[in-house]
């Protein structure tokens, strides 16, 4: 019973160590935060069910630009959710630390000024993808650039920055 013991003693500590050494592995990351939101760097991106090639290509994303967040890093593999809510993993080369945003709401105006009754320079549909300009400290509003278009956009009617986040 004690020789038992003692080997589940032996077993359950090399387990602690190869745990921790996987945990040191997640930790020893960019330094960067997280999450934090990136965007897909080609028009082709192949997402793995786990960190490196030897794991299966779950999704190929086809849209360079395409706003995604960030949650876990492992070496050079980072674990990615997009707009959808699906997660896998990526490698570091293929994302961009360039901000941008996919609209979420149909038809959402992209107003002159950073208020309700700001003009719509235009209306733009669910789905496209721009670049994230400024947010304000406060402001429910971000200035986007979608397809030439400058404007304010609610952060509710987009997706790729977080609900207060603060970007200059």
């Amino acid at each position: 019973m004690i020789r038992l013991l003692s080997v589940f003693i032996v077993a359950a500590c090399l387990s602690a160590a190869a745990l921790g050494g996987m945990a040191s592995a997640i930790a020893q990351s960019s330094g960067l935060p997280l999450p934090r939101f990136v965007s897909l760097r080609s028009d082709q991106v192949n997402m793995r069910s786990g960190p490196g090639v030897r794991y299966p290509v779950d999704w190929v994303y086809l849209r360079r630009n395409l706003p995604v967040e960030v949650i876990a890093e492992f070496d050079t593999w980072r674990k990615i959710r997009d707009p959808d809510g699906a997660e896998g993993w990526v490698h570091q080369s293929m994302l961009a630390g360039r901000r941008t945003v996919i609209v979420s709401t149909p038809r959402a105006p992209l107003r002159r000024t950073a208020d309700d009754e700001g003009m719509p320079a235009a209306l733009i549909e669910a789905g496209a993808v721009g670049r994230l300009v400024q947010c304000p400290t406060g402001s429910i509003f971000c200035r986007v650039e979608i397809s030439g278009f400058q404007g304010w956009l609610k952060r509710e009617e987009f997706w790729g920055v977080y609900r207060m986040e603060f970007v200059e």
